[in-house]
């Protein structure tokens, strides 16, 4: 059925409740996983909090941390389930594009991902990621909530 699932996360409750889906899925099925969290790169122009506090190398050196705080957490729900992993880390302005590219280069069969359950304007006003991908990916996605 499926034999390499991507698991994006950007270690949030919801996205760590997909983590831990995805990995049962992987462990049922026995599937490979890839685990992948995206961060925005630095702008110099930018209205979010942490780029207007930090410099280039400081925002930098949290980012990297962060991502490493999310896949190692990803991970281990991984090695409890005694399952292949690994992990990826995409600097990308636009993380929707990054999972679908990560998808397509590991041949991944399957992305799992979490959603906050958002519809109408909301959803509409907000562009979630999770709309991006299903609407733009030729890949099965499974949506936890």
């Amino acid at each position: 059925m499926y034999r390499h699932i991507l698991i994006a996360t950007d270690g949030s409750d919801i996205s760590t409740h997909a983590v831990q889906h995805g990995v049962d899925l992987a462990r049922a099925v026995g599937a490979k996983v890839s685990f992948l969290t995206a961060t925005e790169p630095f702008h110099v122009f930018s209205l979010e909090a942490d780029q207007l506090e930090d410099t280039r190398p400081e925002y930098e050196k949290h980012r990297r941390e962060r991502a490493q705080r999310i896949l190692s957490s990803a991970g281990q729900a991984a090695k409890v389930a005694g399952i292949s992993f690994d992990k990826i880390h995409r600097e990308s302005d636009q993380p929707s594009e990054a999972i679908m590219e990560v998808a397509e280069a590991n041949q991944c069969d399957l992305i799992v991902m979490g959603s906050h359950g958002r519809h109408g304007l909301s959803a509409l006003m907000l562009g979630s990621v999770t709309m991006k991908v299903l609407a733009q990916t030729r890949r099965p996605v499974l949506v936890v909530r």
